[in-house]
Parts: C-alpha cells; structure tokens; sequence
C-alpha cells in the first residue's frame, strides 16, 4: 500500500499519529480484517444461496436471457467470495516472512475488487429477484438502478472523497 500513497501521506502518518512504517502497516492490516469480516459472511452466504437456486422449483420460470444473468452472477459472486478470502490465504503463505508490506498491497487490491465483483453480484441478484417475481422490465430497471447506487457510494463517492482537500 505504501506505493499507492504520496509521500506526504507516509509523513503525515509519522507525524501525526506518531507511526512507524511497520505500525502504519501493522494498523493498514488490522484495518483491512477488520473489513474482511464485515463483508465476508455476507459474500459468503450470497454465493451458497445462488448456487442453490437452480434445484428449486421455481428456477425454470427463468428466460434464457435472465439464465445467462444467473450464470455470470454465480461467477461473480464466487469470484468476489475468491478474492474477499484470499488475503486469508496471502497471510498464511506469507506469515513469518516480513512481507507485510507486499501483503497490506496485495490485499487491499484484492479486497476493493472483490467488492467491486460483490455489487456487481448485488446486480444480478437483484435482476433476478426482480424479474421472477414481477417482469424482466422491472428486472432490468431494479438491476440497473442497483447497479447505478453501487456505482455512487463505491467508486464515484470514495473518490470525490479522497481527491477533495483535507480540511
């Protein structure tokens, strides 16, 4: 993570809460499991319950058109359950290594797109829902605008945020 950040970032850091590097990391990491387990479970329980769908009764009201939106949001959503649980594997690979640093990297980019597979998950499931219980019309406006809100507080607010001035 740290060549992601300015320098002046990395002083700050020292500065103002009066960090090392390796407790800057050590606080990066603990920040980022933290994270992990609040969206974990969720991921988690997503995935399980997408690839029980197509042994329900009703899993054959689905269109061709809306199978295809079942099938990529199950790679979705095992691709995002992947990449939200790999920081677990990277640690375990790493530990006692002095990687930290390559660690709190890796797994930070690991995790925002894993969240990132995640709403577009949330998408899908949301399409689905939509379309079974009302008409693919609404699938695809309820997906869309899911796809929109995701789109808003992940990614367009986040960064609006960061590139604003500190005050």
């Amino acid at each position: 993570m740290t060549e992601d950040r300015p320098d002046s970032d990395q002083r700050w850091d020292g500065a103002a809460r009066g960090e090392t590097e390796t407790e800057r990391l050590d606080r990066n990491w603990s920040s980022l499991l933290q994270e992990l387990r609040v969206v974990q479970t969720g991921v988690q329980l997503l995935t399980g319950l997408l690839l029980t769908l197509p042994f329900q009764q009703r899993f054959d009201i689905l269109s061709d058109g809306m199978r295809t939106v079942y099938l990529v949001t199950v790679a979705l959503s095992v691709l995002s359950t992947v990449l939200l649980v790999a920081p677990v594997g990277m640690h375990r690979v790493l530990f006692r290594r002095h990687r930290l640093k390559s660690l709190v990297s890796a797994a930070h980019w690991s995790a925002y797109t894993g969240l990132l597979l995640l709403g577009l998950a949330m998408t899908g499931v949301t399409t689905l829902v939509f379309d079974a219980v009302s008409s693919m019309r609404a699938g695809l406006i309820a997906g869309g605008a899911a796809l929109a809100v995701v789109i808003c507080f992940w990614v367009l607010l986040p960064v609006w945020m960061r590139r604003r001035p500190r005050s």
